[in-house]
């Protein structure tokens, strides 16, 4: 296997034109790993050659994708109780050089903007009203209506950024928000809506419907509501109740869920590329 070393002699013949011969030089490349990519990245600043660049960017696009794999298959193994890491390494499919630090500060300072206007009195529903005041009415985070289907609705900078998403990323965001806080919050598997359910204790293990105090709806502002609505839903679209309708769910059962919603938006701008990308993360959950 080549070492770190041989880079340098490596990227010096990546302007090879028998593509066969580019192909065993780009292999050793990958064998070497995460350490091929700062030589890589520093080698395209430097130049000037399309073909070169063109080649560098795949190599170093395809050795980004099999690190996020890796850190992928640790964070599902290693029981994915952290929801935003979850969120951070899907977004990392667009953005591998995202900032995790500064996302984390951000929310963090959403937490404490919440955390100082709860006290112990407090009960479920007051909670949640705080914590809605907080996200919708002091910070202006909404559904992105207008556009529904943008994959920028799912990536956790981006909707940091611009306080706009899909009922995914606000409930997330909502969950992680109240969990930090020690609120019973959980993310709920219901077709085409994606909701969340307060729960009468904090221990998601083996915990049902039965455990749920009432519902919230993180795309219509924090809207709170009640077990009838959901079966009227189903009743509306002609679905056969399930469990998982009712009861909370997995973070990795959100994180599958965030991903395909991913494919279907590539889906429908036309981007085979990414909806492959996001495919093979899919096979990390088997």
């Amino acid at each position: 296997m080549p070492e770190a070393s041989n880079i340098p002699a490596l990227i010096k013949l990546l302007d090879e034109p028998d593509e066969t011969a580019f192909g065993l030089i780009r292999n050793q490349i990958f064998s070497i790993g995460p350490d091929a990519l700062a030589p890589l990245e520093k080698a395209l600043e430097n130049t000037f050659d399309n073909l070169v660049q063109e080649r560098i960017q795949e190599i170093i696009r395809k050795l980004n994708q099999e690190n996020l794999y890796v850190d992928f298959v640790n964070w599902l193994n290693l029981g994915s109780d952290d929801l935003l890491k979850g969120f951070i390494l899907v977004t990392k499919t667009q953005y591998p050089a995202l900032d995790e630090e500064e996302i984390r500060i951000t929310i963090e300072q959403l937490k404490m903007d919440v955390w100082i206007e709860l006290h112990e009195n407090l009960t479920a529903l007051e909670n949640v009203k705080v914590l809605n005041h907080v996200l919708y009415d002091l910070h202006h985070f909404d559904g992105n209506k207008s556009d529904m289907n943008a994959p920028q609705n799912s990536y956790v900078n981006t909707f940091l950024e611009t306080h706009k998403g899909g009922p995914l990323s606000l409930g997330i965001l909502f969950i992680i928000l109240a969990q930090k806080l020690g609120m019973p919050v959980y993310g709920v598997n219901l077709p085409q809506h994606f909701i969340l359910a307060y729960l009468t204790d904090s221990g998601l293990k083996n915990a049902g419907e039965d455990d749920v105090l009432f519902y919230i709806n993180p795309f219509n502002k924090g809207a709170v509501f009640t077990r009838r609505e959901i079966e009227l839903f189903i009743r509306e679209m002609k679905l056969n109740p399930e469990r998982s309708f009712f009861a909370p769910c997995s973070n990795p059962d959100i994180i599958r869920r965030l991903i395909h919603s991913l494919i279907n938006s590539y889906n429908q701008y036309g981007y085979p590329d990414k909806i492959e990308e996001l495919e093979n993360l899919l096979n990390a959950f088997e």
